[in-house]
């Protein structure tokens, strides 16, 4: 008779949960096969051997439970530790910059005493008593005796070498150049000219040793005519009155929107010149300063547009569309108020709130006064250096976080580019440090950059997209900005992608506010702050990695509420004008900290924090501003049903993504991988695929420029009900077809894997 007999063992290492079962044919103690001997002198009672059966199986089973339970505790403990802290108030534990959990065949390793594991409070506080305001000051002193950064000039190379032997004092992973050779426009041997032509006479009005580069050469005539800010809305205004702008030399004030702007709209309107002047309403003390500046509708060098600016290619001639091909010169407030009292026609509107005296808006109909302007800027050919620094990532080293700042300056710049620069060398000292002091190891790699050539219009970082555009969108997941970060002291400007929002409230809600005795950042700028958010403008270096390259970017720093910095661009933008800001190097601190804890907690965690979710709103919020043209788009024989139905689709997407994010194995780095490409893909897929990027290079259709935008479409369908004849129908079922298309795209890229996508609605 065979029987089951089970042995609790207690195995060497002391764990009492194994329980062992022998499966016996025979007896032990010997025997033939079959009945054994003295069977009834060796077998208890049948009564006892059950009563003894069942006592092991009851303690099998509590050995059994005893062992998961503290499997299951063990266990736990160490997921607590893991999880996401969602309240930004650091109270709880985050996720560890080192694997936690390893594979089955690691289990040996796991007795070898590793590096510290730092949690994301310990890192933030990390972080936080490293920065130092005293080498932001001694950094920023680098601009305090000097006049000028040209890019490609021996000022801007001089700071270039010292900042390249910066990062490698660092012990950064990785330093290098990039070089590109562009042409630029510069003064010429003689300042331009501003005259006053009346009765045969010519009268010097200013020459000014400001420019703007990418004018076009040689002197022209014109009536001068003042058109405020110079937005499309002013000259509608002047227009609907009737005034005359063709031929005309257009006077307007600085503000609003960039000089490229303003001088495409004066073109559009028929000017042959124009004339800038800093209002002393909106920047003050600056009767006597003309600004530098530049007006090429775009970034990049405009003579090699959608293609990179390496020595070794040869490009067939051509010129970027955003030229402006009219003359154009900044002036003095003091020049433009003598200006006025020359011309005798009507005054300016009361709502322009005019800081200059006797504004007027243009001549009279019986004068026979003109304004000649005379520029004589000339091309050069110029090598250019950005400067490279990188921590590398001990997972995934091939994705990255890229932190950049503005090098060059026509003056000293020491807010324009000096406040980024020093906040740029702290980061990269500090996160250094961290690597290689106290036990970081940052998932993914940061990249720190100096770029040249910013103020020609973003020249440096956007040669160095174009030159790598085959790869940048898909390893650089986030560019962060730190171009006139301290511009004031009470009030906030931030510009970013939707998909940072999540992670820049956070931040702001873990800084401490450097004005005040308590409260942090967002105390400062509220729960609403998203309904602040500035849209990034051409001539914000974050503008091209956006809507060029489709790759999320932040922006931000401190200004003044309703008053601009008034040097900014000009030679007076010194150290010493810059000292004058309340708690400058308190503020430059806190803009540094803000950087940091973004560029940290995306190279920290397992999942991109990148809320993907967040255009699923903004996709929604158009929708609702295209919905009163319904009918109006009806009437055409057209439908806005599938720009509705593409964003449903869109947010499906979003959740499907969701889903997989929370039913996926975290600690399976070929998983997470790719449901990171996912998440780092949204903003790429948001670029329009069907228009070429060397003829519309911002494809963003969000934040782009083009027909092909949404904002585009929302104005095409406004003049359904203002100016229907005046709509192209052709154009507005391409821009239709485009902008579903795209989003559909989008949506099928979320999704995923081919086999979960289609071309259904």
């Amino acid at each position: 008779m065979s029987y089951t007999r089970f042995s609790i063992a207690r195995q060497t290492d002391g764990d009492n949960s194994h329980v062992e079962m022998k499966l016996a044919a025979d007896d032990e103690e010997g025997g033939e096969i079959g009945r054994p001997e003295h069977l009834h002198a060796n077998m208890p009672p049948p009564w006892r051997r059950g009563k003894n059966r069942c006592f092991l199986v009851i303690a099998a089973v509590l050995l059994l439970l005893i062992g998961f339970l503290i499997g299951y505790l063990s266990y736990g403990g160490r997921m607590q530790k893991a999880s996401r802290c969602l309240d930004g108030s650091g109270k709880c534990e985050m996720t560890p910059t080192t694997s936690y959990l390893v594979d089955d065949d690691e289990t040996e390793e796991e007795e070898v005493p590793g590096p510290p594991v730092l949690y994301w409070p310990e890192l933030r506080t990390l972080l936080s008593d490293k920065l130092s305001a005293r080498r932001l000051e001694d950094n920023l002193r680098q601009r305090a005796s000097k006049y000028s950064f040209e890019a490609g000039q021996s000022e801007d190379e001089s700071i270039a070498s010292y900042i390249h032997d910066q990062f490698t004092s660092f012990l950064l992973d990785e330093v290098w150049n990039d070089e590109h050779y562009i042409k630029l426009q510069v003064k010429g041997s003689s300042n331009n000219k501003v005259s006053i032509l009346e009765n045969g006479e010519e009268e010097e009005l200013e020459s000014p040793d400001a420019y703007v580069a990418y004018s076009k050469s040689g002197s022209v005539v014109g009536k001068p005519v003042h058109v405020n800010y110079g937005l499309k809305a002013d000259f509608q205004k002047l227009q609907k009155q009737g005034v005359s702008l063709n031929e005309t030399i257009i006077i307007f004030r600085a503000g609003k929107i960039t000089l490229a702007e303003k001088v495409a709209n004066a073109k559009e309107a028929g000017a042959v010149g124009a004339l800038m002047y800093l209002d002393p309403s909106d920047y003050k003390m600056t009767d006597a300063l003309a600004p530098f500046g530049h007006a090429h509708l775009g970034t990049g060098d405009p003579f090699t547009p959608g293609f990179p600016s390496f020595n070794h290619t040869q490009f067939p001639p051509v010129e970027s569309s955003g030229l402006p091909r009219i003359a154009v010169q900044t002036i003095s407030s003091k020049a433009v108020g003598k200006l006025f009292r020359k011309m005798d026609g009507e005054n300016c509107l009361l709502e322009w709130n005019s800081g200059v005296l006797g504004c007027k808006v243009m001549l009279s109909s019986t004068s026979n006064m003109t304004v000649k302007l005379s520029v004589n800027n000339v091309m050069v050919d110029r090598k250019i250096l950005n400067i490279f620094g990188a921590i590398k990532g001990f997972e995934e080293p091939d994705r990255y976080v890229v932190i950049g700042a503005q090098r060059d300056s026509w003056g000293p710049g020491a807010a324009k580019a000096g406040v980024g620069t020093a906040i740029l060398l702290e980061l990269a000292y500090v996160i250094s440090d961290m690597v290689k002091h106290d036990g970081y190891k940052p998932r993914r790699s940061i990249i720190f950059a100096s770029w040249s050539a910013g103020e020609y219009g973003a020249v440096g970082a956007t040669e160095w997209l174009e030159g790598y555009s085959a790869t940048l969108h898909a390893k650089a997941f986030t560019y962060i900005n730190l171009d006139a970060a301290v511009l004031g002291f009470n009030h906030m400007k931030i510009s970013a992608s939707p998909l940072l929002y999540t992670l820049l409230e956070r931040t702001m809600k873990g800084v401490k506010d450097p004005t005040k005795d308590s409260g942090s950042l967002y105390d400062r700028v509220g729960s609403d702050w998203v309904k602040t958010v500035v849209p990034l403008g051409l001539d914000n270096a974050a503008f091209p990695f956006l809507a060029y390259s489709g790759i999320p970017v932040v922006s931000f720093g401190f200004c003044n509420k309703e008053e601009e910095y008034s040097f900014l661009g000009t030679t007076e933008d010194t150290v010493e004008n810059l000292k004058s800001t309340d708690k400058l190097y308190a503020l430059m601190r806190a803009a540094a900290e803000v950087a940091g804890q973004i560029a940290l907690r995306l190279t920290h965690d397992h999942e991109l924090f990148l809320d993907f979710e967040r255009y699923s709103e903004e996709l929604l919020a158009f929708q609702e501003k295209f919905l009163p043209y319904y009918r109006d788009v009806k009437a055409l024989g057209l439908t806005l049903n599938w720009l509705f139905f593409a964003r449903g689709d869109f947010q499906r997407a979003t959740d499907a993504l969701r889903r997989d994010i929370a039913n996926s194995d975290r600690e399976n780095r070929v998983v997470r991988r790719a449901l990171n490409d996912r998440i780092m893909k949204v903003e790429y897929d948001f670029l329009s695929p069907y228009l070429s990027p060397k003829d519309t290079p911002f494809r963003h259709i969000f934040f782009g420029k083009g027909s092909h935008t949404l904002q585009s479409l929302l104005e095409n369908l406004q003049l359904l009900r203002t100016s229907k004849d005046s709509v192209n129908v052709n154009m507005l079922k391409e821009q239709l077809a485009l902008v579903t298309w795209t989003i559909k795209g989008a949506a099928n890229a979320l999704v995923g894997d081919i086999w979960d996508t289609d071309n259904e609605f």
